[in-house]
């Protein structure tokens, strides 16, 4: 277990936490959440030992192990992968190093024997002859294929290095695991293999994550963090932001007669209590859901961004017709190859790739901002197209204010007009007076979603919408494109956003593209998409 006592961290006047108490016990999984700023990666950090609080106490039960995903890619480098990972207990490695270090001595002595016996037993009591094995296993599940196990970890890209390091974290059963953002450049499968895992993880977990699948999947309790306080909460983050939600609903009520809403809190809790029975944390999480109490449940102080898409003109007929397209990776492999497909009216598309790059492109390709190699690219002459870049920095390098930022691509410069459609996304009194050009990655997002609200088009072109955004953003952003009644194209490693709007699935690929009309949770369940999926990569 761990605990927090009247914790605080002060930094000078601002004050990021204060009077913190709260307990993570065995066999849950606590969801770190809150806004940009909030210190959910600062909390982590205090609990791990990394960062000293001002004040206040954290207490781990004596004896017991923590682990924590380590975000320094490069402190490992001189070391082989499969060293790596087994150094997550770093008792059980000590110990195999001391005793390696024994045997290759040249003058081996009988006290050298005797602490090489001692060594023994403890390597044995720790399942050490099996650790090897088991890293291994763990670096297969993570998509970290064999023949790597062997090599320096600086021989491995970013993506194969977050990979190394989260098996690190995973390694030796720790009683406590923090993890910050670990689904960051994971795949679809390699992210259902660590919710597997989570799920079957009898210890304590203490998560940050921008994914709501993840969160859902994983969770028996959310931690909410909120004015310097955090408040634990029972139940998957969907349960915590649709209770939140209803509880607002009906403080705002006046009329509602109290009987009344617990009647319809109550029917809720009942409502969620059995769908957790479907969840792989079933039992867990329906006993906890069946202990909770009416008055646990508060209303989020969280405020939301107002994204609203709204088309000038309905599309007709012709949406896209796109034929052979192919384009070519500086080094001349095929990013994406012979791709054709045409758009109807209603079609929401999530685009997939194993190739970040060849999205990225296709994208740009689509938008008109680069030339494919090849192929054809005809949009209806009733298209106007909404375009959200992966990478927005080109939008960002003059020293313009917000106001006269948005202004230059909006055809009414009225203030007022502008300045509501900034103020939708959250940028209110003198913030929109702030520069353009030093604003954070979430900030610029959502000046990008201003901006696409603004030229009300019927076509919405999204590549990674999500990036860089918190969960009320995100959250707010998955309710437009759900009420979004035309055509969408968009990437996303966001599963419930992919999951809820997407009615359609279009993989590119080096040999042609995957197109069929089912859910995103259809389309990686498939077996017959899997067979695709693998003639079209090898």
């Amino acid at each position: 277990m761990i605990s927090v006592s009247n914790l605080a961290l002060r930094y000078g006047k601002r004050v990021l936490f204060e009077e913190v108490d709260v307990k993570f016990t065995p066999g849950n999984c606590y969801g770190i959440i809150g806004a940009n700023g909030a210190g959910k990666s600062t909390f982590l950090k205090i609990l791990a030992g990394e960062i000293d609080q001002t004040a206040g106490h954290v207490s781990i039960t004596p004896g017991e192990r923590i682990s924590v995903l380590k975000q320094n890619h490069f402190e490992f480098d001189k070391f082989t992968v499969l060293h790596t990972v087994m150094m997550g207990n770093k008792k059980l490695f000590d110990i195999m190093e001391e005793k390696d270090k024994l045997y290759a001595k040249e003058d081996f002595t009988e006290e050298d024997g005797n602490r090489a016996g001692v060594l023994e037993e403890q390597f044995a009591e720790m399942d050490g002859w099996n650790a090897e094995s088991n890293a291994a296993q763990m670096l297969s599940g993570l998509g970290v294929s064999e023949s790597k196990h062997q090599l320096l970890m600086s021989e491995l890209n970013g993506k194969e290095k977050v990979r190394v390091l989260l098996a690190q974290a995973l390694f030796g059963n720790p009683d406590i695991l923090l993890l910050d953002e670990p689904t960051n450049d994971l795949d679809v499968e390699t992210i259902t293999w660590l919710e597997d895992f989570l799920a079957d993880f009898e210890n304590t977990v203490i998560v940050v994550s921008h994914d709501r699948h993840f969160l859902d999947a994983v969770c028996t309790h959310i931690a909410d963090i909120d004015f310097g306080k955090i408040q634990l909460y029972t139940g998957n983050y969907t349960f915590w932001y649709e209770s939140s939600q209803l509880a607002l609903r009906q403080r705002s009520d006046q009329n509602k007669k109290v009987e009344d809403k617990r009647k319809e809190l109550q029917e809720f809790i009942e409502r969620f209590s059995a769908n957790a029975s479907k969840s792989r944390q079933a039992t867990s999480r329906k006993k906890l859901l069946e202990k909770l109490v009416i008055d646990d449940i508060k209303p989020s102080t969280r405020k939301y961004p107002a994204i609203l898409f709204r088309p000038i003109r309905e599309p007709g007929d012709q949406i896209l017709n796109i034929e052979g397209l192919s384009k070519k990776s500086a080094d001349g492999h095929y990013l994406f190859n012979d791709i054709s497909f045409m758009l109807d009216k209603n079609d929401k598309v999530a685009v997939l790739s194993k190739d970040q790059l060849a999205i990225r492109h296709f994208f740009e390709v689509l938008n008109g901002d680069m030339q494919a190699d090849s192929g054809k690219i005809e949009w209806g002459q009733t298209i106007t197209k909404a375009y959200l870049p992966n990478e927005n920095a080109q939008y960002f390098t003059g020293d313009l204010n917000l106001v006269d930022w948005l202004r230059q691509f909006s055809a009414e410069k009225d203030e007022t007009y502008i300045r509501g459609f900034l103020g939708k996304m959250l940028f209110s009194g003198e913030e929109v007076f702030k520069l353009s050009n030093v604003l954070s990655g979430g900030e610029k997002v959502r000046c990008m979603l201003s901006k696409m609200m603004l030229t009300n088009a019927n076509c919405l072109l999204m590549d990674e919408p999500t990036n860089h955004l918190d969960l009320e953003s995100i959250t707010a952003l998955n309710n437009a494109l759900t009420d979004w009644k035309h055509v969408a194209i968009f990437s996303s490693h966001d599963h419930a956003l992919s999951q809820s709007i997407a009615n359609r699935v279009i993989e590119i690929t080096p040999k042609g593209c995957i197109d069929k009309r089912m859910t995103f949770d259809e389309y990686i369940a498939s077996e017959a998409v899997k067979q695709l999926r693998e003639s079209a990569y090898n």
